[in-house]
């Protein structure tokens, strides 16, 4: 199955930026490189008419409760605007804001 389709889904530009932004900030952790880069390239793909990233690639290199939500988004994108709501709303309550400890540590903030 293709995903090319995807950035034809979307209500308008702001709902894209809301999707793209919960997997930015809550799905893509760069501790994890693999699946960080994968999550990214389906980010972009987001906006893109092209592909970037498989389904084949993302089931075998995203860990599943992100995968599962990344199936959820897919389906919802495939379905209705008001989906796609629904699913910003839960991925958010599910997935709390990747913190960047790199740059925390260094700036020196120890907390």
């Amino acid at each position: 199955m293709t995903l090319t389709d995807l950035s034809n889904g979307f209500r308008d530009d702001d709902q894209r930026r809301r999707v793209r932004a919960v997997i930015h900030d809550r799905l893509a952790d760069d501790r994890e490189p693999q699946e960080c880069r994968y999550l990214m390239r389906f980010w972009w793909q987001m906006g893109m008419p092209y592909q970037e990233v498989s389904l084949a690639q993302l089931r075998l290199n995203v860990r599943k409760p992100k995968l599962d939500a990344l199936e959820r988004l897919i389906s919802a994108v495939r379905t209705s605007h008001d989906e796609i709501d629904a699913w910003v709303a839960t991925a958010q309550d599910a997935f709390p804001v990747v913190q960047d400890r790199g740059f925390r540590d260094a700036s020196g903030d120890a907390s």
